[in-house]
C-alpha cells in the first residue's frame, strides 16, 4: 500500500496551497510542514499514524547500510573457514551472512519509523526519501 491509497481527514487535506484532492501530495505536503517536533508529539498523542512501505524500506536500509558490502566479505571469510578446516564454524558463518541480513530488511520499516521518532536527522532523511506515510487518525475516533 503506497501513501496515495491512505485516506486524509479534511482538517488535514488543506495546505498552505490550499484544497487538494490529491492525497499522496497532501501527505507529501504535510510532512514538508511538520517538524520533528510536531511529528513525535502527534504521534505520542495519537493523532497521526506512520506507515511505511517494507519493501521500500528494505532498499533504503540496504542502501543506507551498505548490506551488500557487508555480506560478500562474511560470507568469503564462512568460505575460507570451511576451506581450511573449520566446518562447523564456516557454516555458520555463512548462515549467519545469510540470515541476517534478511532479518534486517524484514525489520526495517519498524526501525526507521522507532528511528525517525527518537532522531531528527533520520526523521529528515526518510522524509526526503519519501517513505513516510502520515495520515491523521483524529477524526476516526
Amino acid at each position: 500500500m503506497g501513501c496515495g491509497s491512505l485516506p486524509l481527514t479534511p482538517a488535514l487535506a488543506e495546505t498552505k496551497n490550499g484544497p487538494t484532492n490529491n492525497p499522496r501530495s497532501t501527505t507529501h505536503a504535510l510532512l514538508a510542514e511538520m517538524t520533528h517536533a510536531e511529528f513525535t508529539a502527534a504521534y505520542a498523542r495519537g493523532e497521526v499514524k506512520v506507515e511505511i512501505d517494507p519493501r521500500q524500506a528494505a532498499r533504503y536500509l540496504s542502501a543506507r547500510l551498505l548490506l551488500p558490502f557487508v555480506v560478500m566479505p562474511v560470507l568469503g571469510v564462512g568460505v575460507a573457514l570451511v576451506l581450511v578446516g573449520w566446518i562447523y564454524t564456516g557454516l555458520a558463518v555463512i548462515a549467519f551472512g545469510i540470515v541476517a541480513p534478511r532479518f534486517i530488511k524484514r525489520s526495517a520499516s519498524h526501525f526507521l519509523v522507532q528511528q525517525a521518532l527518537q532522531d531528527a536527522a533520520v526523521y529528515d532523511a526518510v522524509t526526503r526519501a519519501g517513505l513516510l506515510c502520515v495520515t491523521s487518525v483524529t477524526s476516526d475516533r
